[in-house]
């Protein structure tokens, strides 16, 4: 997997980290995945951070 690809996604109340790739020719914008939470048990919205 190529480093370029690599984004990372954080829920910001409890600072849990997901990583994923995106195609950043395609997709310009910020992506926000719902991913599920360990800490809270139940899905959440997860964004990306830098």
């Amino acid at each position: 997997m190529s480093q370029d690809q690599l984004i990372q996604l954080k829920h910001a109340p409890t600072g849990e980290v997901y990583w994923t790739r995106k195609n950043k020719k395609l997709v310009t914008k910020k992506i926000e995945l719902k991913k599920y939470s360990k800490k809270l048990r139940k899905h959440v919205v997860f964004k990306e951070s830098k």
